[in-house]
């Protein structure tokens, strides 16, 4: 897979920040093309057909989707017919990418609900199992297993309503883990415990994402770290604003 990458960046076809090419990103084999355009998108797509038929290898079309990323304010417009081996695409509007879900619009309330409904799943097992256990442990618990909101540090275009809705069960989470009332004070409730409230949970989650990228040597990260304009960066700085979300 090195071969394959090093041969697509080499191409200078796809995506540009700063002169860094950034026109695939992988993890072990589960590859991700990106382009403004879709001839260049083909050109990729040759490349990676080149090198499969090279080393003996055949793609998985049924699990291979184009996602067509829409620009705002601009209405759609018809997207050509993109082939892998012969086999047309099929065309999403949403895919989950290593458990994160990206849509077309690129707004993030699918991906929050994904994660309100899975710490919905958790907290309830936790209740569930150690309802027997001492107030410790279940802190202990509820601190390892719903404070990790997966990939929230990525969110940055959603809705108030979807923030809230996730604050919400958040809270409920550690009210049932704990056995408190439905309405007993949410603030009250973290304090008494010393356990980091919503917020005080994104924040560091924020804090943690944009320290690790800026002292990482991966060249794609470094980009993203040290562009101000960057959405994820003007994120991180202004996560506790929550009032300006829509």
């Amino acid at each position: 897979m090195n071969d394959l990458i090093g041969e697509l960046s080499s191409t200078k076809v796809g995506c540009s920040i700063d002169g860094v090419m950034i026109n695939n990103i992988s993890y072990a084999d589960d590859m991700v093309l990106l382009s403004p355009s879709i001839n260049g998108l083909t050109r990729l797509l040759a490349v990676c057909e080149s090198y499969a038929e090279t080393h003996g290898l055949r793609y998985n079309t049924k699990k291979s989707e184009l996602l067509v990323f829409q620009a705002p304010n601009i209405k759609k417009r018809l997207v050509p017919s993109v082939y892998l081996g012969g086999v047309e695409l099929n065309r999403i509007t949403e895919f989950k990418y290593l458990g994160h879900v990206v849509t077309e619009t690129l707004v993030d309330d699918l991906d929050m609900e994904r994660e309100r409904r899975a710490l919905a799943v958790r907290c309830n097992m936790l209740a569930r199992r150690f309802a027997r256990c001492t107030r410790q442990v279940k802190l202990t618990l509820f601190r390892a297993y719903c404070q990790s909101l997966y990939t929230c540090s990525l969110w940055v275009n959603y809705t108030r309503r979807a923030y809230s809705a996730l604050r919400v069960q958040y809270n409920n989470a550690l009210r049932i883990v704990l056995g408190l009332p439905r309405f007993c004070s949410a603030s009250g409730m973290f304090a008494e415990a010393r356990v980091d409230d919503f917020f005080a949970v994104m924040r560091k989650r924020a804090a943690s994402l944009l320290s690790r990228t800026r002292s990482s040597s991966n060249a794609i990260l470094s980009v993203l770290a040290d562009r101000m304009d960057s959405p994820i960066v003007r994120h991180c700085v202004g996560v506790h604003i929550n009032r300006n979300k829509k």
